[in-house]
Protein backbone atom coordinates (compact mmCIF):
# COMPACT_ATOMS: atom_id res chain seq x y z
CA UNK A 1 0.00 0.00 0.00
CA UNK A 2 1.31 3.83 -0.60
CA UNK A 3 -0.05 6.52 1.07
CA UNK A 4 -1.44 9.58 -1.77
CA UNK A 5 -3.60 11.85 -2.58
CA UNK A 6 -7.29 11.51 -4.94
CA UNK A 7 -5.50 13.38 -7.43
CA UNK A 8 -2.43 11.34 -7.35
CA UNK A 9 -4.44 8.18 -7.59
CA UNK A 10 -6.94 9.46 -10.49
CA UNK A 11 -3.09 10.58 -11.95
CA UNK A 12 -2.14 6.76 -11.19
CA UNK A 13 -4.90 5.49 -12.77
CA UNK A 14 -4.68 7.29 -15.83
CA UNK A 15 -0.82 6.58 -16.29
CA UNK A 16 -1.13 2.80 -15.49
CA UNK A 17 -3.89 2.36 -17.99
CA UNK A 18 -2.33 4.16 -20.64
CA UNK A 19 1.21 1.69 -20.39
CA UNK A 20 -1.50 -1.12 -20.98
CA UNK A 21 -2.85 -0.15 -23.43
CA UNK A 22 -2.23 1.92 -26.19
CA UNK A 23 -5.60 2.69 -27.75
CA UNK A 24 -5.98 4.83 -24.31
CA UNK A 25 -5.40 8.73 -24.51
CA UNK A 26 -6.57 11.87 -22.76
CA UNK A 27 -7.98 15.04 -24.22
CA UNK A 28 -9.21 18.26 -23.28
CA UNK A 29 -8.49 22.19 -22.27
CA UNK A 30 -5.00 22.56 -20.68
CA UNK A 31 -4.38 18.61 -19.82
CA UNK A 32 -0.45 18.98 -21.24
CA UNK A 33 1.40 21.85 -19.96
CA UNK A 34 -1.03 22.94 -17.23
CA UNK A 35 -2.39 19.54 -16.18
CA UNK A 36 -5.82 21.11 -16.17
CA UNK A 37 -7.45 23.31 -13.99
CA UNK A 38 -6.62 20.85 -11.21
CA UNK A 39 -3.51 19.69 -11.96
CA UNK A 40 -4.70 15.65 -12.23
CA UNK A 41 -2.71 15.02 -15.37
CA UNK A 42 0.11 17.35 -14.65
CA UNK A 43 3.27 15.52 -16.31
CA UNK A 44 1.73 12.75 -18.38
CA UNK A 45 2.04 14.57 -21.48
CA UNK A 46 6.21 14.28 -20.94
CA UNK A 47 5.50 10.84 -20.72
CA UNK A 48 3.16 10.06 -23.32
CA UNK A 49 3.80 13.04 -26.15
CA UNK A 50 1.12 15.90 -27.31
CA UNK A 51 -0.44 13.12 -29.27
CA UNK A 52 -1.61 11.18 -26.65
CA UNK A 53 -2.55 13.81 -23.59
CA UNK A 54 -4.25 16.21 -26.17
CA UNK A 55 -4.84 19.72 -25.85
CA UNK A 56 -8.50 20.84 -26.84
CA UNK A 57 -9.93 24.31 -27.83
CA UNK A 58 -12.77 25.58 -24.71
CA UNK A 59 -15.36 23.88 -27.14
CA UNK A 60 -17.19 20.91 -24.66
CA UNK A 61 -19.56 19.89 -26.91
CA UNK A 62 -16.54 19.20 -29.72
CA UNK A 63 -14.17 17.67 -27.02
CA UNK A 64 -17.22 14.96 -25.95
CA UNK A 65 -18.51 14.86 -30.02
CA UNK A 66 -14.86 14.00 -30.89
CA UNK A 67 -14.36 11.20 -27.81
CA UNK A 68 -17.52 9.39 -28.45
CA UNK A 69 -16.57 9.02 -32.22
CA UNK A 70 -13.08 7.78 -31.21
CA UNK A 71 -14.45 5.49 -28.91
CA UNK A 72 -16.83 4.49 -31.53
CA UNK A 73 -13.98 3.35 -33.70
CA UNK A 74 -11.89 1.47 -31.21
CA UNK A 75 -10.18 3.95 -29.28
CA UNK A 76 -10.45 4.31 -25.39
CA UNK A 77 -10.90 7.84 -24.73
CA UNK A 78 -10.95 9.41 -21.83
CA UNK A 79 -12.13 13.70 -22.07
CA UNK A 80 -11.64 15.89 -19.44
CA UNK A 81 -14.70 18.74 -19.06
CA UNK A 82 -12.67 21.18 -16.91
CA UNK A 83 -16.12 21.32 -14.41
CA UNK A 84 -19.52 19.97 -14.50
CA UNK A 85 -21.05 22.87 -15.19
CA UNK A 86 -19.51 23.14 -18.66
CA UNK A 87 -20.93 20.00 -19.42
CA UNK A 88 -24.17 21.45 -20.07
CA UNK A 89 -22.54 22.43 -23.50
CA UNK A 90 -21.89 18.44 -24.48
CA UNK A 91 -25.34 17.25 -22.96
CA UNK A 92 -26.44 16.17 -26.47
CA UNK A 93 -23.05 14.47 -27.30
CA UNK A 94 -23.36 12.73 -23.80
CA UNK A 95 -27.06 11.92 -23.70
CA UNK A 96 -28.14 11.64 -27.43
CA UNK A 97 -24.92 10.05 -28.73
CA UNK A 98 -22.98 8.27 -26.05
CA UNK A 99 -25.74 7.06 -24.00
CA UNK A 100 -27.78 5.87 -27.01
CA UNK A 101 -24.92 4.61 -29.51
CA UNK A 102 -25.15 0.87 -27.41
CA UNK A 103 -28.63 0.63 -28.21
CA UNK A 104 -29.33 2.36 -31.48
CA UNK A 105 -26.90 -0.26 -32.89
CA UNK A 106 -27.99 -3.18 -31.39
CA UNK A 107 -24.87 -4.28 -29.35
CA UNK A 108 -23.35 -3.59 -32.48
CA UNK A 109 -21.34 -0.92 -31.80
CA UNK A 110 -20.14 0.03 -28.12
CA UNK A 111 -18.67 3.64 -26.88
CA UNK A 112 -16.17 3.10 -24.32
CA UNK A 113 -15.38 6.81 -23.48
CA UNK A 114 -15.22 7.87 -20.08
CA UNK A 115 -16.14 11.96 -19.15
CA UNK A 116 -13.81 13.10 -16.35
CA UNK A 117 -15.77 16.15 -14.79
CA UNK A 118 -14.87 18.07 -11.17
CA UNK A 119 -18.06 18.95 -9.37
CA UNK A 120 -17.88 21.55 -5.99
CA UNK A 121 -17.71 24.73 -5.01
CA UNK A 122 -15.54 27.41 -2.90
CA UNK A 123 -16.69 31.20 -4.21
CA UNK A 124 -16.70 29.50 -7.49
CA UNK A 125 -20.57 31.55 -7.88
CA UNK A 126 -23.50 30.22 -9.06
CA UNK A 127 -22.86 29.16 -12.36
CA UNK A 128 -19.63 27.45 -11.37
CA UNK A 129 -20.77 25.67 -8.04
CA UNK A 130 -23.57 23.61 -9.03
CA UNK A 131 -24.15 19.70 -8.80
CA UNK A 132 -25.63 17.53 -11.98
CA UNK A 133 -25.02 13.86 -10.94
CA UNK A 134 -28.27 13.30 -10.69
CA UNK A 135 -29.26 14.72 -14.19
CA UNK A 136 -26.67 12.26 -15.70
CA UNK A 137 -27.50 9.25 -13.36
CA UNK A 138 -31.50 10.10 -14.83
CA UNK A 139 -30.13 8.77 -18.25
CA UNK A 140 -30.09 5.00 -18.91
CA UNK A 141 -26.85 3.93 -21.20
CA UNK A 142 -25.03 6.21 -18.50
CA UNK A 143 -22.68 4.53 -15.79
CA UNK A 144 -22.33 7.27 -13.16
CA UNK A 145 -19.71 7.45 -10.45
CA UNK A 146 -18.43 9.69 -7.61
CA UNK A 147 -15.40 8.40 -5.44
CA UNK A 148 -14.41 9.99 -2.38
CA UNK A 149 -11.25 8.20 -1.47
CA UNK A 150 -7.74 7.32 -3.14
CA UNK A 151 -8.65 3.93 -3.14
CA UNK A 152 -12.25 4.20 -4.87
CA UNK A 153 -11.16 6.97 -7.31
CA UNK A 154 -8.18 5.01 -8.72
CA UNK A 155 -10.11 1.31 -8.59
CA UNK A 156 -13.31 3.16 -10.23
CA UNK A 157 -11.22 4.77 -12.67
CA UNK A 158 -9.49 1.61 -14.23
CA UNK A 159 -12.69 -0.06 -14.50
CA UNK A 160 -13.97 2.76 -16.61
CA UNK A 161 -11.27 2.95 -19.20
CA UNK A 162 -11.99 -0.82 -19.42
CA UNK A 163 -15.46 -0.64 -19.42
CA UNK A 164 -17.51 -1.02 -23.21
CA UNK A 165 -20.19 1.46 -21.86
CA UNK A 166 -19.54 5.31 -21.46
CA UNK A 167 -18.96 6.71 -17.96
CA UNK A 168 -19.38 9.78 -16.51
CA UNK A 169 -16.67 9.84 -13.56
CA UNK A 170 -17.59 12.72 -11.17
CA UNK A 171 -14.41 14.03 -9.07
CA UNK A 172 -15.33 16.74 -6.03
CA UNK A 173 -12.94 19.59 -6.51
CA UNK A 174 -12.61 19.56 -2.17
CA UNK A 175 -11.44 16.12 -1.82
CA UNK A 176 -8.69 15.88 -4.56
CA UNK A 177 -6.15 16.61 -1.64
CA UNK A 178 -7.67 13.66 1.04
CA UNK A 179 -5.20 11.19 1.38
CA UNK A 180 -5.52 7.81 1.72
CA UNK A 181 -4.29 4.17 1.20
CA UNK A 182 -3.67 2.63 -2.54
CA UNK A 183 -2.68 -0.51 -3.23
CA UNK A 184 0.52 -0.42 -5.74
CA UNK A 185 -0.59 -3.48 -7.85
CA UNK A 186 -3.40 -3.19 -10.41
CA UNK A 187 -6.67 -3.50 -9.23
CA UNK A 188 -10.32 -2.75 -10.25
CA UNK A 189 -13.24 -1.83 -8.61
CA UNK A 190 -16.79 -3.31 -9.66
CA UNK A 191 -19.99 -0.48 -11.20
CA UNK A 192 -23.35 -0.53 -8.69
CA UNK A 193 -21.35 -1.85 -5.36
CA UNK A 194 -21.93 0.45 -2.30
CA UNK A 195 -18.79 0.28 0.65
CA UNK A 196 -19.49 0.23 4.17
CA UNK A 197 -17.21 2.93 5.25
CA UNK A 198 -18.25 2.52 8.93
CA UNK A 199 -20.48 -0.15 11.10
CA UNK A 200 -23.04 1.00 13.25
CA UNK A 201 -25.87 0.02 14.94
CA UNK A 202 -28.08 2.51 15.64
CA UNK A 203 -28.79 4.57 12.45
CA UNK A 204 -27.61 4.16 8.65
CA UNK A 205 -26.16 7.48 6.75
CA UNK A 206 -26.39 6.42 3.11
CA UNK A 207 -23.71 9.32 1.32
CA UNK A 208 -21.35 9.80 -1.06
CA UNK A 209 -18.41 12.21 -2.43
CA UNK A 210 -17.60 14.65 -0.28
CA UNK A 211 -20.57 14.15 2.29
CA UNK A 212 -18.93 10.88 3.07
CA UNK A 213 -15.97 12.81 5.12
CA UNK A 214 -18.64 15.08 6.20
CA UNK A 215 -20.93 12.07 7.11
CA UNK A 216 -17.61 10.29 9.07
CA UNK A 217 -16.70 13.15 11.18
CA UNK A 218 -20.47 13.74 12.68
CA UNK A 219 -20.34 10.17 12.91
CA UNK A 220 -17.54 10.64 15.53
CA UNK A 221 -19.34 13.21 17.76
CA UNK A 222 -23.04 10.83 17.77
CA UNK A 223 -20.26 8.34 18.80
CA UNK A 224 -19.54 10.68 21.85
CA UNK A 225 -23.21 10.94 22.67
CA UNK A 226 -24.07 7.22 22.18
CA UNK A 227 -25.22 6.84 18.44
CA UNK A 228 -23.67 4.56 16.36
CA UNK A 229 -23.47 5.40 12.96
CA UNK A 230 -23.46 3.01 9.76
CA UNK A 231 -21.97 5.14 7.01
CA UNK A 232 -22.86 3.73 3.44
CA UNK A 233 -20.81 5.27 0.84
CA UNK A 234 -22.73 4.85 -2.54
CA UNK A 235 -19.46 5.08 -5.00
CA UNK A 236 -21.50 4.29 -8.04
CA UNK A 237 -24.92 6.46 -8.79
CA UNK A 238 -25.77 4.97 -11.74
CA UNK A 239 -26.15 1.24 -11.37
CA UNK A 240 -26.88 1.81 -7.21
CA UNK A 241 -26.38 -1.10 -4.70
CA UNK A 242 -29.39 -0.59 -3.26
CA UNK A 243 -29.07 -4.27 -1.77
CA UNK A 244 -26.04 -2.84 0.78
CA UNK A 245 -28.37 -0.50 1.55
CA UNK A 246 -31.15 -2.30 2.61
CA UNK A 247 -29.04 -4.76 4.28
CA UNK A 248 -27.91 -1.81 6.62
CA UNK A 249 -31.35 -0.24 7.24
CA UNK A 250 -32.52 -3.84 8.23
CA UNK A 251 -30.05 -3.84 10.73
CA UNK A 252 -30.43 -0.15 12.17
CA UNK A 253 -33.76 0.51 11.19
CA UNK A 254 -33.56 4.50 10.70
CA UNK A 255 -31.96 6.17 7.59
CA UNK A 256 -30.91 9.77 7.16
CA UNK A 257 -29.64 10.33 3.22
CA UNK A 258 -26.33 13.08 3.07
CA UNK A 259 -26.12 14.63 -0.30
CA UNK A 260 -24.47 17.88 -1.59
CA UNK A 261 -27.37 18.46 -4.03
CA UNK A 262 -30.44 19.80 -4.27
CA UNK A 263 -32.98 18.10 -2.69
CA UNK A 264 -35.56 18.28 -5.09
CA UNK A 265 -35.77 15.59 -7.50
CA UNK A 266 -32.31 14.08 -6.25
CA UNK A 267 -29.99 11.31 -5.85
CA UNK A 268 -31.07 11.39 -2.49
CA UNK A 269 -34.85 11.28 -3.48
CA UNK A 270 -34.26 8.21 -5.65
CA UNK A 271 -32.59 5.98 -2.67
CA UNK A 272 -35.41 7.08 -0.70
CA UNK A 273 -38.35 6.16 -2.31
CA UNK A 274 -36.09 2.45 -3.33
CA UNK A 275 -35.83 2.47 0.59
CA UNK A 276 -39.49 3.17 1.24
CA UNK A 277 -40.62 0.66 -2.02
CA UNK A 278 -38.54 -2.32 -0.88
CA UNK A 279 -37.28 -1.81 2.90
CA UNK A 280 -40.90 -0.57 4.65
CA UNK A 281 -41.04 -2.81 7.13
CA UNK A 282 -37.22 -2.73 8.19
CA UNK A 283 -38.20 1.40 8.81
CA UNK A 284 -38.82 2.79 12.53
CA UNK A 285 -39.19 6.18 11.25
CA UNK A 286 -39.33 7.82 7.32
CA UNK A 287 -35.93 8.70 5.78
CA UNK A 288 -34.61 12.17 6.50
CA UNK A 289 -32.60 13.59 3.57
CA UNK A 290 -30.09 16.21 4.39
CA UNK A 291 -29.33 18.63 1.06
CA UNK A 292 -27.70 21.54 0.04
CA UNK A 293 -30.14 24.41 0.14
CA UNK A 294 -33.00 25.21 -2.99
CA UNK A 295 -30.97 28.07 -4.21
CA UNK A 296 -28.36 29.11 -6.39
CA UNK A 297 -25.08 29.16 -5.10
CA UNK A 298 -24.22 32.60 -3.19
CA UNK A 299 -20.79 34.05 -4.00
CA UNK A 300 -20.81 35.81 -0.58
CA UNK A 301 -18.41 32.93 1.62
CA UNK A 302 -20.87 33.37 4.57
CA UNK A 303 -23.97 32.48 2.69
CA UNK A 304 -21.92 29.67 0.53
CA UNK A 305 -21.07 27.98 4.01
CA UNK A 306 -25.15 28.33 5.25
CA UNK A 307 -25.96 26.98 1.60
CA UNK A 308 -24.17 23.84 2.11
CA UNK A 309 -25.12 20.42 4.48
CA UNK A 310 -22.34 20.68 7.21
CA UNK A 311 -21.49 18.11 10.06
CA UNK A 312 -24.45 19.83 12.22
CA UNK A 313 -27.01 19.29 9.67
CA UNK A 314 -25.97 15.67 9.48
CA UNK A 315 -25.89 15.28 13.29
CA UNK A 316 -29.23 17.08 13.72
CA UNK A 317 -30.72 14.87 10.96
CA UNK A 318 -29.62 11.55 12.85
CA UNK A 319 -31.57 12.48 15.80
CA UNK A 320 -34.58 14.09 14.47
CA UNK A 321 -34.63 10.58 13.05
CA UNK A 322 -33.31 7.76 16.19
Amino acid sequence: MAEMTLREAIRQALREEMQRDERVFLMGEDIGAYGGAYAVTKGLVDEFGPLRVRDTPISEGTIVGVAVGAAMGGMRPVAELMTINFALLAMDAIVNSAAKVHYMFGGQITDPVVIRTASGWGQLAATHSQSFESWFAHVPGLIVVMPATPYDAKGLLKAAIRDDNPVVFIEHSLVYGIRGEVPEGDYVLPFGKADVKREGSDVTIVTYARMLHISLRAAVTLASQGIEAEIIDLRSLRPLDIETVLKSVRKTNHVVIAEEDWKTYGVGAEVAARIVESGFDSLDAPPVRVAMQEVPMPYARNLERAAIPDETSVINAVKSVV
